[in-house]
């Protein structure tokens, strides 16, 4: 989550959203495909249809609809799109911040350290 709210990293942030929707733990999905979840989506829904929202905070209603009509992520194939996702994101930040040294600055450190996080996180899912 600190990814999304960071503005260290040039990783495109709409990538987050599969990547949370795949990494999300069992009761936490099926709370949102529950009753509640679709209300939450419906109301999210209704604010989004009379207000304007900016696209980051536009992002976590996106994962809730996305975690509503996927199937099952608890498979190894997910684990392998968040993989290959978190690598995407990783090579995207490194590269457009030119240097390792740079990638660590303190405007970036906590963009790097979340892209680190993820991509440990996705290499534990797949292990």
């Amino acid at each position: 989550m600190g990814l999304m709210l960071s503005r260290g990293t040039a990783a495109q942030k709409s990538f987050l959203v599969p990547l949370f929707a795949l990494q999300a733990p069992t009761s936490i999905i099926s709370w949102i495909k529950g009753e509640y979840g679709a209300w939450t989506a419906f109301l999210a829904l209704l604010v989004r249809l009379f207000f304007f929202i900016p696209g980051e905070l536009e992002l976590p209603f996106v994962a809730l609809l996305l975690v509503i009509v996927a199937p099952y992520q608890g498979t190894q194939m997910g684990a392998i799109v968040s993989l290959l996702i978190a690598g995407y994101l990783a090579f995207q930040h490194f590269s457009r911040a030119g240097s390792l040294q740079r990638a660590f600055n303190q405007g970036s450190i906590v963009a790097t350290l979340a892209i680190i996080c993820i991509t440990a996180v996705s290499c534990l899912l797949f292990i």
